[in-house]
């Protein structure tokens, strides 16, 4: 009888951690996928916004305005001595739109 009353409390205490993980593991998700891939649409919708004329701010810190568009690839123009350098899209950190009262 003990060895009965012992297995039920067993198999109460196996389903009890089950739901725990389980919620776990749902707020995991919430807390942390979710607003990580709303993050990446925001990001890939800056970069597919990118025009010529823009000025951007890459990953290592380079400042420049955007000359060239390719599918996956951009060409900057960094300073006064108009230095042209390509980078891969994803290596965008920041975009500033091209305001048009400056033309």
């Amino acid at each position: 009888m003990n060895i009965a009353l012992l297995t039920a409390e067993g198999a109460g205490s196996s389903w009890s951690l089950l739901i725990t993980v389980g919620i776990m593991l749902v707020m995991m998700y919430l807390l942390i996928y979710l607003p990580q891939r709303k993050q990446n649409k925001k990001d890939a919708e800056m970069r597919n916004s990118m025009d010529i004329g823009d000025e951007v701010t890459t990953i290592g810190g380079i400042v420049g305005r955007v000359v060239a568009i390719k599918d996956d690839t951009f060409v900057l123009e960094t300073g006064s001595d108009r230095v042209k350098i390509r980078f891969r899209k994803s290596a965008i950190a920041s975009l500033e739109k091209l305001d048009m009262g400056d033309k």
